[in-house]
């Protein structure tokens, strides 16, 4: 492996776990949505350096634009649940989400 190879990897495992230590550390629903998007960048990432290592670069793109896409499907919705969580309570804290009904 090179060590352009190297750092993409590292890079991603790191985002990973940045993604994955500010979902668990955190009770506000931005700072989890930020750490969701974080891991998410990084597993586009490594798909595109999968396809670049087994040179399928055509097929990688499309699951990359597919992983995106459902990425900013999933953001949209959790933004609306973070706007009614915001407008009903006045906070961002996940543990009044147990109280939204409807």
């Amino acid at each position: 492996m090179s060590v352009f190879e190297i750092s993409i990897l590292v890079s991603a495992v790191l985002m990973i776990l940045a993604g994955c230590f500010c979902i668990a550390r955190s009770h506000h629903l931005l700072r989890i949505l930020i750490g969701i998007e974080i891991a998410m960048k990084a597993v586009t990432l490594l798909i595109i350096f999968a396809g670049y290592v087994n040179g399928n670069d055509a097929q990688a793109e499309a699951y990359a634009v597919t992983a995106i896409c459902l990425e900013v499907v999933m953001m949209v919705t959790a933004a609306g649940i973070a706007i009614n969580l915001y407008r009903t309570y006045g906070s961002m804290d996940i543990r009044n989400l147990k109280k939204l009904k409807g």
